[in-house]
């Protein structure tokens, strides 16, 4: 009897035991998700949906799927209405404060940030602009009939997990320009990749804000930061609509001294222009534009420049190739997201550049959710993990030695990608996430941090 107790006792010891390990090891697993979900088998790690032009174009070329409703537009960048009256009052140029200089870090022009004016409030525009962001619903019925509807109500309710210290701010609010434009300079950031709609033009939630240009140009120069373009999918964009609108701003921003120029290897200093959702156009449509031979082309023009298309999947990077781009950028602050956002893709990707004498602009965020505006959309959250998520997409772009890294995002709230500064906010209804038990301003530090690795471990690099 006492050898049988015995037993019994160290058999329920060896079971708790076993259980508590399985725990542990469950515990960790969900932990690495976090930081490294590329290919772990926690359910569909790309989320297509979130890019229906692709899957179009997928059914089109491979036969294989049932093409989906477009979600136009949310997954970058939107824009602002502008009135002409109150941007007048802001255009005068201000030159370099030498104080600004000592007191921030100095820039750094390798590091390019993805920045958005697409916002509005009643104060500057009559209204709130994107803040009140409608609820996007997902493109299945059945599961979008079990996710809430309508738009979001500013100033308390907002289409964002997080909440800004400036709060629903405008984009043309002189006050809140000059934040952001310390916000990065303090970043050691250099060149704001504006996104960029034609005159006249907008998406579906925004309004015209070519206007603006101008003044973010102004407040940029005066904090010694450069300004190149993000160009949006606007209606009908393919060649000759390129060129014009290349050609437009061109002439119209190329003399501003906040215009950014990119040294190539030869020695040129070329404008540069990223291209959102170029793989919806046909390789033979970029052609006629960013090749030689091309009819439309725009190369040994007085308007050429460095084009950087989007590669989301692997295939991409040979139709980036064939169309005559000169880089290719990844985007999504998910990793796992899309081929070109998985960080351990990004060695093979630059070695593809490498030998085809392309750029490869690996994009770094500082986390990622949008359940604010797709709420069915939770298995694409990426959890900040207190600055550990970026601070690992950074290491990984550092590791493939790239001549440029992008960020995703500056002020990117939709998609919660931002690194600008947040606040922690409570209403009736929501609670806002935020950066604690961290300052608002820990991931402008953070980015500074790694402006500093980056240079001095470029400076090995090229000896």
């Amino acid at each position: 009897i006492l050898n049988y107790d015995i037993m019994a006792r160290f058999r329920r010891r060896t079971c708790i035991i076993l259980l508590l390990f399985i725990l542990f090891i469950c515990s960790i697993m969900m932990a690495l998700k976090t930081l490294r979900p590329d290919r772990a088998g926690f359910g569909d790690p790309f989320g297509l949906g979130l890019l229906p032009e692709l899957q179009q174009r997928i059914v089109l070329l491979d036969n294989k799927q049932n093409s989906l409703n477009r979600v136009q537009g949310d997954t970058v960048t939107r824009v602002s209405n502008l009135h002409s009256i109150a941007v007048n009052t802001m255009k005068a140029s201000m030159p370099p404060v030498n104080k600004l200089e000592e007191e921030l870090a100095s820039p750094n022009y390798n590091f390019h940030i993805f920045y958005y004016s697409w916002f509005g409030n009643p104060q500057f525009d009559g209204k709130y602009i994107h803040w009140n962001h409608p609820l996007l619903p997902h493109w299945d019925p059945k599961i979008a009939n079990n996710y809430p509807k309508g738009r979001h109500n500013p100033p308390e309710d907002i289409g964002a997990n997080f909440y800004p210290e400036l709060g629903s701010y405008s984009s043309k609010d002189p006050s809140v320009i000059e934040a952001h434009m310390k916000q990065m300079r303090s970043a050691s950031t250099g060149v704001i990749v504006l996104s960029w709609y034609p005159p006249g033009m907008a998406d579906e939630n925004g309004e015209p804000t070519d206007d603006l240009v101008p003044v973010i140009l102004d407040y940029a120069h005066k904090y010694n930061l450069k300004v190149t373009f993000h160009i949006e999918p606007y209606k009908d964009r393919d060649d000759r609509s390129m060129y014009h609108n290349v050609k437009y701003i061109i002439d119209k921003y190329g003399g501003h001294p906040a215009f950014y120029r990119h040294k190539t290897s030869t020695g040129r200093f070329l404008p540069m222009f990223y291209v959102y959702d170029s793989y919806v156009t046909m390789p033979e449509i970029w052609a006629n534009l960013l090749t030689v031979s091309g009819s439309q082309t725009i190369r040994n023009t007085p308007y050429d420049a460095l084009f950087i298309a989007l590669l989301v999947e692997e295939r991409h990077k040979h139709d980036i190739h064939r169309s005559g781009f000169d880089g290719m950028y990844t985007y999504f602050a998910t990793n796992g997201f899309s081929y070109g956002s998985s960080h351990h893709n990004w060695a093979s990707l630059k070695a593809f550049c490498d030998s085809n004498n392309l750029m490869f602009i690996p994009s770094v965020g500082p986390g990622y959710i949008d359940t604010s505006i797709r709420p069915w959309n939770n298995h694409n959250t990426r959890n900040r993990v207190n600055g550990k998520y970026y601070e690992t997409a950074f290491s990984a772009a550092l590791l493939v030695r790239p001549e440029v890294i992008s960020i995703t995002s500056f002020n990117e709230w939709h998609e919660g990608t931002q690194i600008e500064k947040a606040v922690p906010k409570r209403t009736g209804q929501v609670v806002y996430l935020d950066y604690k038990p961290h300052k608002p301003n820990v991931y402008l530090e953070l980015t500074q941090k790694w402006s500093e690795k980056y240079r001095k471990e470029q400076e090995q690099w090229l000896m």
